[in-house]
């Protein structure tokens, strides 16, 4: 019998392609000590800064602080359910959350769980929650805009896609209401959208979710929620898995509005951690690093360059103040990080002015890059706002004005009055510069103060009903040429004609 080598060698081959080690190769470590979200490990030499490992009770954990003798680790999960002495192993992976369609309408936790009862989320894409953001060379300059369908933010701070504006102010000023308004305006604009809850009371996520259901606008919105029952470490992670999910549609040219409510809660959060940690405190008790807990966050927020497909994440942070103390740490560490802010005033707040935004320290800057051409009705509005409050103060005093600065004054109390929004009521921007137009151009001066918003209502729905070519056309021509500002005035005169 002749034996064929090349048959042999093959076999042979064959048989070391499949053949499957049977030796299970992990790295182990024992648990010292545990409590507060966070174990201290001894054993794990091996492991990397920021890689998962794994509990005996099945909750994860990642490495977060490498010592000489032990290894740090926060706990994603129940640690009461982990005991002194429980092996603990290293995965070798970094933590990865469930990304794409399947996620969008749903209610996740930091980890992608379902927390809405709909079942598990089908998907085999994954992405990482920690990476490094896009570099200067990937992204191109913001000038598209992102409406929020509120008229005081679209005419004096634009938001545009890719950009970073951060809402600010003291609670109970409707922060949230701003955030969720500009979510249910991309209805129909297919912008996904990403509403992450840190630290808040689970009550008032629940009225939320609500909301955006009755609007429609959980078909294409995300929720991850981390409430204030929540371990610190799950509130950490929170707004890094939330842009992790974001950044999939980003960087599949598509577009995508992440909500951060709140990053002070966060940053609160990681003081936790690190303290526990034994890190050394700085300001105000918070870690040396917790600026770039933020900042490395925040970058992820990008307009990419056309080449990778021009996909935008735009991010709107929401930062609490406690007595309007802007210059606090973390209020002013993410104002220098973010792109403009929108600062809400209590005072205001209570006085029935909503949204409350102080115009003279809200900013955007981006500017009228992010705004539709025809949005120039605007233009002078933010600095004839900042000064009517000035001489407001002034007129308090009694003192005789001049009929120029009286003019000043009621045209400034018109415009406040117009541009008082109810909430869940976002206004297409077409409207919006019709709107504004009647201000700005004096067509609102003879108007009683008190009658302001029922003239714009009747205005509005009389450009509904009898003039929607004239919607159309700004839509259309997105530009304030004379034959579309001839459009609006003719249609303010003849309504103002039937006003009563």
């Amino acid at each position: 019998m002749k034996f064929n080598s090349d048959e042999i060698a093959s076999v042979i081959q064959k048989e070391i392609e499949q053949f499957g080690s049977q030796i299970d190769v992990r790295e182990v470590g024992t648990v010292l000590e545990v409590g507060d979200g966070i174990a201290r490990v001894y054993g794990l030499s091996g492991v990397m800064s920021g890689e998962m490992v794994e509990f005996p009770s099945g909750v994860i954990g990642l490495a977060f602080n490498l010592e000489e003798k032990s290894v740090g680790v926060i706990i994603l999960g129940d640690y009461l359910s982990i005991n002194e002495g429980d092996e603990v192993r290293a995965l070798g992976t970094l933590l990865s959350v469930p990304a794409g369609d399947a996620v969008i309408g749903r209610v996740l936790d930091p980890l992608g769980n379902p927390i809405d009862g709909k079942g598990p989320v089908n998907t085999d894409v994954r992405r990482q929650v920690e990476i490094i953001a896009t570099g200067v060379a990937e992204r191109q300059p913001v000038h598209e805009p992102m409406q929020t369908g509120i008229k005081a933010i679209d005419a004096m701070t634009p938001i545009g896609r890719g950009q970073r504006e951060l809402i600010i102010g003291d609670r109970k000023t409707g922060k949230t209401a701003i955030a969720i308004d500009a979510i249910i305006n991309q209805k129909g604009k297919g912008v996904r959208c990403f509403y992450v809850a840190i630290g808040q009371k689970e009550s008032s996520v629940a009225l939320i979710i609500d909301a955006l259901t009755k609007a429609g606008a959980m078909d294409y919105t995300t929720v991850i929620v981390s409430g204030a029952s929540s371990p610190a470490p799950l509130q950490y992670v929170a707004p890094y898995a939330g842009t992790a999910m974001a950044e999939h549609f980003m960087f599949n040219g598509q577009h995508a509005l992440i909500v951060y409510d709140d990053l002070s809660k966060q940053a609160v959060a990681y003081r936790q951690l690190s303290l526990l940690m034994r890190r050394p405190p700085g300001r105000e008790a918070f870690p040396g690093d917790v600026f770039y807990c933020h900042s490395r966050l925040l970058e992820r927020s990008a307009k990419l360059s056309a080449e990778l497909g021009g996909g935008s994440l735009t991010s709107l942070p929401i930062i609490e103040t406690l007595e309007g103390e802007v210059s606090a740490y973390i209020p002013t560490n993410v104002i220098s990080i973010t792109d403009g802010q929108i600062y809400l005033q209590p005072d205001l707040f209570f006085a029935g002015i909503r949204p409350a935004m102080n115009v003279g320290i809200s900013v955007s800057r981006v500017g009228g890059n992010a705004q539709i051409k025809a949005m120039k009705v605007a233009g002078g509005l933010r600095l004839d706002l900042a000064a009517f409050r000035e001489l407001e103060a002034f007129a308090q005093l009694g003192t005789e004005l001049d009929p120029a600065t009286q003019a000043k004054l009621d045209r400034g109390y018109r415009m406040v009055e117009l541009l008082k929004q109810s909430q869940y009521q976002p206004m297409d921007v077409a409207e919006q510069i019709v709107s504004i137009y009647a201000g700005t151009r004096g067509h609102l001066d003879d108007i009683p103060v008190a009658k302001v918003r029922e003239f714009e209502v009747g205005l509005l729905s009389y450009v509904r009903d009898r003039k929607p070519e004239l919607i159309s056309k700004i839509q259309e021509v997105k530009d304030l040429t004379s034959e579309v500002e001839e459009m609006i005035k003719s249609t303010i005169t003849a309504f103002k004609a039937t006003f009563r």
